[in-house]
């Protein structure tokens, strides 16, 4: 049975994709329907806007960024919408990741940001809390969630 709830994850880039499919599996386990996007708040900063705008009129209930470098995709969405957005800051040559990370977790007030770790454990992590956060309306992905942190922590 699939969970009418759905996750939006947005990517910056397409290189991001390997590392979001950790949160793509996650959701896939607890049968929580997703959307996939790819879209830059710097390449195409419309299209972005007019994408979160319609969150208003869909059944999208949390929101997964996942981006590098100057990271402001979680920023400017949650500029846009009331609904959790949860940013996953990507791993880069650079500065391995820690450029991602002030860009996601230095939210200006008013525009909060759940900042998950670099990479893929961040990408996982980031699937879990939509999960948890979408099973605070749902008592049957609540006990799914129970039954998976009971497993893991053997």
């Amino acid at each position: 049975m699939k969970y009418r709830s759905k996750v939006s994850i947005i990517m910056g880039s397409k290189s991001d994709a390997e590392t979001v499919e950790e949160t793509v599996k996650i959701l896939k386990k607890f049968e929580i329907a997703y959307e996939l996007k790819i879209l830059s708040a710097h390449r195409n900063p419309d299209q972005l806007v007019k994408y979160v705008k319609t969150f208003s009129k869909t059944d999208v209930q949390v929101v997964i960024a996942a981006a590098g470098m100057s990271a402001a995709l979680a920023g400017a969405i949650a500029a846009h919408t009331i609904l959790p957005v949860i940013g996953v800051p990507m791993h880069t040559k650079t500065l391995e990741g820690m450029d991602s990370l002030l860009s996601t977790v230095q939210m200006p007030r008013g525009i909060p940001v759940a900042c998950m770790s670099i990479g893929a454990s961040g990408a996982c992590n980031a699937g879990i809390l939509a999960c948890q956060i979408l099973a605070l309306n749902d008592r049957v992905l609540r006990k799914k969630l129970d039954q998976f942190k009971n497993l893991s922590k053997k």
